[in-house]
C-alpha cells in the first residue's frame, strides 16, 4: 500500500508524466489509472487491497423465502428440493420460488441434507502378467458388442481364442450375454479342448461383477472346474490386445453387409 501511496503522490507533483511514472514504477497505464481513480475518491484507503466480491447479489434468494423454504422442509424432513417447491407452489402460485437446485443448495448450506454413503469400489487384482507361452495356458474371452443380423435380429458374438496360439476357439451369435448361454458355449469348448489353466476377460457382465474379488456365477464355476478368472484392468483393452484386434476382422467380415 505504501508504494501505490507514493505513486498517488507523485502524480499529484507532477513532476513526471503518466507514462513516465508508470514505467518507474513498473505497472501499466491501465493499473496507474485505476490507483489514481481510488486515491481520489476514497483517500489513502482507496488503495488498500480489496476482496473480488460483487458488490450486489441479484439472483440471491430472499431471506422471506429461504425461512418458509426451511420451515417447510422442517415439517416434512423426506421431502425433496422437487416436492418441497410443488407444495409451495400450489398454495402461494404468486410467489417467486425458486429453483429445485437453488433449493437444495440451501438445504447442504444448513445441513439439512445427510451425506450419501459411497458404496466402495471393489478391489481389482491389477494387470494380468500370465505369459500365454503355451496352448492352453491363457484363453482370452470378450463379447463383440450387439451386431445386428440379416433378419434385423441382434445378436452377442461370444469370442474364445487360445492366447498362446492366437486361434479362434469359438464365435457363437448369443441372443443375450446371460449366464446361462454362455456356460453352455463353454462347456462344449472344454469337452472339445480341453480346460485351460487361465481364461482373461474384461470386468463387464457376465464375466465379473461388483461381488467382492468381482467374482461372478460364471467365474465361480471355473474356479470350480480348477480354471483360475483372469481380469484386465478396467478401461484397459490393450491388456487383451490380440483379442480385440480380432474383433476388429469379426466385425468388417460380418457386418458389411450383415
Amino acid at each position: 500500500m505504501s508504494r501505490r501511496l507514493e505513486f498517488a503522490e507523485d502524480v499529484r507533483r507532477a513532476l513526471y508524466s503518466m507514462s513516465e511514472l508508470c514505467a518507474r514504477y513498473g505497472i501499466s497505464r491501465r493499473v496507474g489509472y485505476k490507483w489514481l481513480a481510488r486515491f481520489e475518491a476514497e483517500g489513502p484507503a482507496g488503495l488498500a487491497d480489496q476482496r473480488r466480491v460483487a458488490k450486489t447479489h441479484p439472483h440471491r434468494m430472499p431471506d422471506d423465502v429461504a425461512v418458509r423454504l426451511l420451515a417447510c422442509r422442517k415439517a416434512h424432513p423426506t421431502w425433496g428440493p422437487r416436492k418441497l417447491l410443488a407444495y409451495l407452489e400450489r398454495r402461494h402460485p404468486r410467489e417467486p420460488w425458486p429453483a429445485a437446485s437453488s433449493v437444495g443448495a440451501l438445504r447442504k448450506r444448513e445441513g439439512l441434507v445427510r451425506p450419501r454413503r459411497r458404496r466402495p469400489a471393489p478391489a481389482h487384482p491389477g494387470r494380468p502378467t500370465t505369459p500365454m507361452d503355451a496352448p492352453n495356458a491363457v484363453w482370452t474371452t470378450d463379447f463383440k458388442g450387439q451386431l445386428r443380423t440379416g433378419d434385423g435380429v441382434y445378436c452377442y458374438p461370444l469370442t474364445v481364442a487360445d492366447g498362446c496360439s492366437r486361434y479362434l476357439l469359438a464365435c457363437r451369435g448369443l441372443l443375450s450375454v446371460e449366464t446361462v448361454g454362455v456356460r453352455g458355449a463353454f462347456e462344449r469348448l472344454f469337452r472339445e479342448y480341453g480346460l485351460p489353466a487361465r481364461i482373461r476377460s474384461d470386468n463387464g457382465i457376465p464375466f465379473a461383477t461388483a461381488a467382492l474379488g468381482r467374482l461372478s456365477a460364471l467365474s465361480v464355476w471355473w474356479i470350480k472346474l480348477g480354471i483360475t478368472p483372469g481380469l484386465i484392468e478396467p478401461s484397459s483393452p490393450h491388456q487383451n490386445g490380440a483379442h480385440e484386434r480380432m474383433h476388429k476382422t469379426l466385425k468388417a467380415e460380418a457386418t458389411k453387409p450383415a
